[in-house]
């Protein structure tokens, strides 16, 4: 049935929305949903969207910001101070994956011959990074050490698929010359994109950091120009917006720009799984049993690679298996690049459809088998040291505290908060270490850094934003700014979101009418701290200091206060 775009758009969303609902009523991925609705309604299913171009044309703007995401998640600092625990258990995991994933369906099946072998290999080789931070992030399990090297190996991967993507395009005629000529144009992009985010971008960056809608469009505009010079190079446009994403992860508006650019992301990223769902042909008994393979292949691959690369490390069974079970599962980018293969004639479209179903098939066991892992390690552990893989006594325990987080959160720092935190610093220095503030303003936060006050640049109006920066694990939050301040949020939708985020906190806001203040408390808060109360006492008080001849006492006692203070905002 053939529709014009708008109305094939408007089909995928829907369906999308409508198998969203079932799977998350289930507790299943949503990425499973969108598959399951592309299959629905396209050639092989209702047959409601039949010209699938269009929808693959606007998904790849989808895999632009996708891998945009991606590369504002990987910290090179971070990685350049990376154990030695990760980067050996990374390089066998990657090394020994592919070469088993080539060996094993570059001669047997499904690939068609050595080149879609070699795609396939490298995609089962990649864990999914959205599925195992979201469960290990429920579980509190990011910070431990089983964690940090899962996250490590998976950081890894993004790198190793940036050279991958260096020398796709010339993978059919892998040629010496052909091959050193991709990479030259990988370096002269990368090259290019860190002169540019070293003394280009910071300068621009801080003149429309006081603006977070400007910062947006000024990464968009950073991460479409870098995926545009990509192209013209020859190189694909998806790993120009990875690079341009890796070269700006440090910048202090990451996390704000991460949380801004999530919500357009999510309508083109969807539209892509659900284009990649109208690919998939009705399973056939061929079909299953391969999806069952690949399936079979990454839960023996992991283990076989990381277990005893990581015992060998001394970590024993816990620390060894834990991270090898937390990375059976196939990433998102695994889909996309089989996706690119198959838009250069390299993989046939049952090689993505298989992946396609595996991919769902492992996130949904996954989902299953990582809140279970100690009773499966349990069951293991007597096997494994039975064939030789003992438990050392020795090894490090996977006990790392959990990641430091912020007691206290200054939502907004103007006037009143930075008189609160020269009262904090006077009177309750001990608070400090657990105060932190959100705020976008580059001056204050500059001067915050220099005094040690830990600080997030965000905007306090962002759900994503709030969430990214820990408000959900905090005991208080307070607001001092005034309604006509906040941008695009007032105090009673402020409140609302925090108190879906964090129910039990704390909450402490600013009111301007002493009619609101009842709304404030009906809506939530805990206090709320209403300053023309405060100054009409202190104007009282100035008063009678007139009436008794004593306001020359009283403002000398004001300006000696005032010389003893330091505040930020003066």
């Amino acid at each position: 049935m053939e529709h014009g775009l708008a109305i094939d758009i408007a089909i995928c969303i829907t369906a999308a929305f409508v198998a969203a609902l079932s799977c998350h009523a289930l507790r299943q991925p949503l990425l499973l949903a969108y598959l399951l609705a592309g299959f629905a309604i396209g050639p092989h299913g209702f047959r409601w969207v039949t010209d699938t171009a269009t929808i693959q044309t606007i998904s790849s703007i989808g895999l632009i910001l996708l891998l945009f995401m991606i590369g504002l998640e990987i910290d090179l600092r971070k990685m350049a101070r990376a154990g030695r625990i990760i980067l050996l258990a990374s390089a066998v995991q990657i090394t020994g994956c592919i070469a088993l994933g080539w060996a094993c369906f570059g001669l047997l099946g499904p690939a068609r011959d050595w080149l879609e072998g070699l795609y396939l290999a490298v995609a089962l080789a990649l864990g999914s990074t959205v599925i195992i931070v979201k469960l290990l992030y429920d579980m509190r399990e990011l910070g431990t050490l089983a964690g940090r090297v899962t996250m490590g190996v998976l950081v890894l991967q993004d790198l190793f698929v940036i050279l991958f993507l260096a020398i796709q395009p010339d993978l059919r005629n892998p040629e010496p010359g052909t091959l050193a000529w991709a990479l030259g144009k990988t370096l002269l992009l990368v090259g290019a994109a860190y002169v540019a985010s070293r003394f280009a971008l910071p300068p621009v960056f801080r003149f429309i950091s006081r603006l977070p809608e400007l910062v947006l469009v000024g990464a968009l505009a950073w991460c479409f120009a870098m995926a545009g010079f990509a192209g013209e190079l020859g190189l694909s446009r998806e790993m120009g917006a990875l690079v341009a994403g890796v070269m700006i992860s440090a910048f202090p508006y990451t996390l704000d720009i991460a949380a801004k650019v999530t919500n357009i992301r999510d309508f083109f990223v969807t539209l892509f799984f659900v284009g990649l769902g109208l690919a998939i042909p009705v399973p056939t008994w061929n079909f299953a049993f391969w999806t069952a393979a690949v399936c079979f292949f990454v839960v023996a691959s992991r283990l076989i690679t990381v277990f005893p690369a990581l015992h060998r490390m001394r970590l024993g069974h816990r620390a060894s298996l834990l991270p090898a079970i937390n990375l059976c599962q196939i990433s998102e980018l695994s889909l996309v690049l089989l996706a690119m293969g198959r838009a250069s004639g390299d993989v046939s479209e049952q090689t993505v459809s298989i992946a396609a179903f595996a991919f769902a098939a492992l996130a949904i066991l996954s989902t299953y088998a990582i809140p279970r892992r100690d009773p499966i390690l349990r069951r293991i552990s007597p096997w494994l040291a039975g064939i030789g893989f003992r438990d050392l006594p020795g090894a490090a325990a996977d006990t790392a505290p959990p990641p430091e987080r912020a007691r206290v959160f200054l939502l907004g720092f103007s006037w009143t908060a930075s008189s609160l935190l020269e009262e904090i610093s006077r009177f309750k220095p001990g608070l400090l270490p657990d105060l932190c503030v959100v705020d976008f303003n580059p001056q204050v936060i500059e001067r915050l850094k220099r005094r040690g006050v830990r600080v997030i640049y965000g905007d306090i109006s962002q759900r994503d934003t709030l969430m990214h920066a820990g408000v959900p694990h905090a005991e208080i939050l307070i607001c001092t700014l005034p309604d006509i301040i906040l941008k695009g949020v007032s105090n009673r939708k402020l409140l609302r979101q925090l108190r879906e985020l964090n129910p039990g906190a704390h909450i402490i806001v600013h009111a301007e009418l002493l009619s609101e203040i009842p709304e404030l408390y009906a809506a939530g808060a805990s206090y709320v701290s209403a300053p023309r109360l405060l100054e009409a006492s202190e104007l009282l008080h100035a008063i009678e200091s007139v009436e008794n001849g004593a306001l020359a006492g009283k403002r000398g006692g004001q300006m000696e206060r005032l010389n003893q203070r330091d505040e930020v905002i003066p």
